[in-house]
């Protein structure tokens, strides 16, 4: 079946590449109108460009969703801008690659300020919006380590696993509202995260060492988590709502 989201209005944050970048692209060709949101403001509008060269239909924000203000800006700027806004995505996130005793205060206040404050900011944003239009869908990104935990990111499995739970509890406060929220929870996927903090070179020799821990034996592309996206805000998902879709090739069936 088609998804069709002409006439509405998708919010996505970490936008400018990677996942975020796929979800964006995926809106546009189902005929959303998009608000794209990232730090990296080049990168940001070059998407932003490619996805329409006249800006009509998309604009951007640059700047940290970990500031509660920010967020509730971006969604007031896509009500101002569009009318409305029927779903937000929070793809933004960040990794540190340590365990927990070589994680600093820095490093754990700086992944849990994106990963989960910046998602509590943007979804309660986009909530009480939601909420007074009586519509609406978010999609916030949680990880099969969220669930099942990995040595040496002990910070970032936290942040996810706040996120999902985030997930379920807005979910049942918003059952009634016609708001559903719903998370996607991606495993190896080839994307600038993948590869960041990583102790030795990314080279193809490591991507193929990911790949073969995928039952699949393959990496997920960015594109193959955004089409989960865009049937977890459509439609076709009207009666799913605080469920964490894992979308990882087997990876957590064993």
């Amino acid at each position: 079946m088609q998804i069709d989201f002409t006439g509405r209005v998708a919010v996505v944050t970490g936008a400018a590449s990677g996942m975020g970048a796929a979800t964006a692209r995926a809106f546009r060709a189902a005929g959303a109108k998009v608000l794209l949101v990232d730090r990296n403001a080049a990168l940001l509008n070059a998407v932003a460009l490619e996805l329409d060269a006249s800006l009509e239909q998309v604009t951007t924000m640059v700047g940290d969703v970990s500031q509660s203000a920010f967020c509730d800006a971006v969604i007031a700027q896509a009500v101002t801008h569009f009318g409305r806004v029927d779903a937000v995505v929070n793809a933004a996130g960040i990794i540190v690659r340590a365990g927990a005793v070589d994680t600093t205060d820095e490093d754990w206040m700086r992944i849990m300020g994106v990963n989960v404050s910046g998602v509590f900011f943007m979804a309660r944003a986009a909530a009480r919006a939601m909420v007074a239009q009586g519509s609406g869908s978010i999609v916030n990104f949680g990880s099969i380590w969220g669930d099942v935990g990995a040595a040496g990111v002990a910070a970032y499995c936290a942040s996810k696993g706040a996120v999902h739970n985030l997930t379920r509890a807005m979910a049942l406060e918003h059952a009634q509202h016609g708001v559903r929220v719903n998370a996607v929870c991606p495993g190896e996927v080839n994307t600038p995260m993948l590869a960041s903090e990583r102790n030795e070179p990314v080279s193809a020799a490591l991507l193929e060492r990911l790949a073969q821990s995928v039952p699949m034996g393959r990496l997920a592309e960015p594109e193959e988590i955004a089409r989960v996206v865009l049937f977890l805000s459509s439609d076709l998902a009207s009666y799913m709502t605080g469920s964490l879709v894992t979308v990882d090739a087997g990876y957590t069936a064993r």
